[in-house]
């Protein structure tokens, strides 16, 4: 997927479980592209709505943050290669094949089915 993404509003999109009649769960999601945007993330927020999608990116860290997330990462191919709950003040360890990343409030992402292995969708609005 060598496309190149911009700063905006989306949704992620996770497959349900195959065999499990599971539903297709979609999420709000805020696209951080540049790099004024990357740098700020979540930081100084109490809450999100959704997830925010980090482009490009290969790791991330919670210092300065006001609340634990959960971290995705996703190759270029949009699969999540693995998924961890950070508390404030962490530094993330890069991924090597990492280049993007989600987070969400701490908890989440198992609820919506993003867990390692899962290829999850992005979908963008108009403008």
């Amino acid at each position: 997927m060598g496309r190149r993404f911009r700063d905006g509003r989306g949704r992620l999109v996770v497959p349900g479980e195959a065999g499990e009649g599971g539903a297709v769960v979609t999420v709000p999601l805020e696209v951080a592209a540049s790099y004024r945007a990357r740098t700020k993330g979540l930081l100084g927020r109490d809450s999100i709505e959704g997830a925010m999608l980090l482009t490009p990116a290969g790791s991330v860290h919670t210092f300065g943050m006001r609340m634990p997330i959960d971290v995705a990462y996703l190759d270029r191919h949009l699969t999540v290669l693995s998924v961890q709950t950070m508390r404030p003040g962490r530094l993330g360890r890069p991924r090597l094949r990492s280049r993007h990343v989600l987070e969400a409030e701490a908890g989440v992402m198992a609820g919506w089915g993003v867990r390692a292995g899962v290829a999850v969708r992005l979908e963008f609005e108009s403008g």
